[in-house]
């Protein structure tokens, strides 16, 4: 809804998702919401409300006292050269520490515009359910995001694909050989990085031990037999093409016996779990999602 309460209409939140994702311009956006305007409820009113407000999704403030962040450079010789990223640990677990507790590791991947508040603040989460999480930023060979996701994502587009997979690989190797990890991690990521999720899963084999991809592309089917990750698939029901793909994915999963558990969450769009777009957001699912990604990482990524 809008500021005055006003129901925006499934296809403009539609419009948004395909704006975001680089499909059609700003400028076809803002016509577009035109076609669904009505008395209280302008193009204008609309694209305010779909676009992403950081400090409305936040839930855990950066200066928290409860975590401890830096950033860290990652070499990548076989991508861009390095990825810088935002590593949070819980305080509790300070290296500064006689004894340090080592930790699972989760890399947190973002959507396709770079390393927005959004991913950051997931990250900061993982770190208050006793988790280390890394969240890399594809951006970081371009001077990292913006500030805005629709120049990041213009950025994001322009990047040689292959080369930030092996960005994300190598940062997911770095996390699981730092001597304050317990040597176990996992992945999770949305839109891109769901899709980067599974491609990892791919990739690292017995090196990665789950994955909780939202709303992610699959693997490829070729590439299914490579997994040995327990697998957590997040998508929205009323996501058209990633829902209406499960069963195919499913089938390659039971195919090749990978531990698997999926969910298609009702009445949930593409994006539901992103609380700082609170048009997609679905505050019902998006908490049982987080839920349960956080039994599923306890249970196959905490020694």
């Amino acid at each position: 809804m809008d500021d005055n309460g006003k129901k925006i209409p499934p296809e403009a939140v539609d419009l948004y998702t395909r704006f975001i994702h680089g499909e059609i311009s700003r400028r076809a956006f803002g016509a577009g919401l035109k076609r669904f305007a009505v008395a209280g409820l302008t193009a204008t009113a609309m694209a305010q409300a779909l676009m992403p407000n950081y400090a409305l999704g936040q839930v855990i403030r950066e200066d928290d006292n409860r975590i401890k962040a830096t950033w860290e450079t990652i070499p990548s010789p076989d991508g861009n050269g390095s990825i810088k990223g935002y590593l949070v640990r819980p305080f509790s677990a300070d290296t500064r520490s006689a004894t340090p507790a080592k930790l699972p590791g989760v890399i947190v991947i973002h959507e396709n515009r770079g390393l927005n508040p959004h991913t950051m603040d997931v990250a900061r989460r993982f770190a208050l359910e006793n988790f280390m999480a890394f969240a890399p930023d594809a951006l970081s060979s371009v001077g990292g995001y913006p500030g805005d996701d629709y120049k990041g994502g213009q950025a994001f587009a322009k990047l040689d694909s292959a080369k930030l997979t092996q960005d994300f690989l190598a940062a997911a190797r770095w996390l699981k050989a730092r001597p304050d990890c317990s040597g176990k991690v996992a992945a999770t990521g949305f839109c891109y990085g769901g899709g980067v999720s599974n491609k990892l899963a791919a990739l690292m084999g017995p090196d990665l031990a789950a994955a909780a991809p939202f709303y992610g592309t699959p693997t490829a089917p070729a590439d299914v037999p490579k997994i040995k990750a327990a697998i957590l698939i997040n998508h929205g029901a009323l996501d058209k093409n990633l829902a209406g793909g499960y069963p195919a994915q499913e089938a390659e999963l039971k195919k090749n016996h990978i531990t698997y558990e999926g969910h298609l969450w009702p009445d949930s769009v593409h994006g539901f779990f992103n609380d700082a777009t609170p048009e997609r957001y679905n505050k019902v699912t998006a908490p049982q999602a987080w839920a349960r990604t956080i039994e599923w990482f306890n249970q196959y990524a905490r020694t």
